[in-house]
């Protein structure tokens, strides 16, 4: 599994990265670390086609990330409140672009109740089980967790990185996780980039 990175640029500010190369094992869990405002986020953006960059492209084991259809590079953000649409009720957000299995289901602890109620009927730590539910499709190959756990208390961050963990073994994907929590990136990862040596 391959990220390379062509003249990365965001807006008009300074080059963060040129020609850069992220390259993950299919079902490796790397850890990404570093300050806040570095541009990991943005890092994070770019990499699942969000933003697009200032100049260049990214590229997936030497491929455009595809413009349309299923992006099988999948981000999980912070806040999941911003990444649903508040229009509509959980079902038809957990069926965007696929539909989880029972077992995915009961394993990141949605009820089935939840799913006819709207995104503002639940709390934050419910809502983002919907989003990585989500993001865990079989033709995701590449999962960007961006500080996905920081707001949540610790018996839903310990269910929501077993699920994501177990599910990512059983597709061989590679997971990025990106956090300032280093003792959490120490427990997940299998190695960890420190982002300033590479910010350049």
């Amino acid at each position: 599994m391959k990220l390379k990175i062509f003249f990365f640029r965001y807006g008009k500010g300074p080059w963060i990265l040129e020609d850069y190369d992220l390259e993950l094992k299919s079902g490796e869990v790397v850890g990404l670390s570093g300050p806040s405002g570095i541009g990991k986020s943005t890092l994070a953006r770019i990499l699942a086609g969000y933003v697009l960059p200032y100049k260049g492209s990214v590229r997936l084991q030497g491929k455009d990330l595809p413009r349309k259809g299923f992006n099988p590079v999948q981000l999980v953000f912070q806040h999941p409140e911003k990444a649903v649409n508040p229009r509509w009720q959980l079902e038809k957000t957990l069926n965007e672009g696929w539909t989880p299995d029972e077992e995915l289901l009961e394993s990141l602890g949605i009820e089935k109740a939840w799913l006819k109620r709207w995104p503002n009927e639940l709390s934050g730590g419910e809502l983002q089980r919907f989003c990585v539910a989500r993001a865990l499709s079989p033709a995701t190959r590449f999962l960007i967790a961006d500080e996905m756990t920081t707001m949540l208390d610790a018996i839903t961050q310990a269910q929501l990185w077993h699920a994501v963990l177990e599910r990512a073994e059983k597709n061989n994907m590679a997971v990025l996780v990106i956090s300032h929590d280093g003792p959490l990136l120490e427990r997940l990862c299998h190695r960890i980039i420190d982002f300033t040596r590479t910010n350049h």
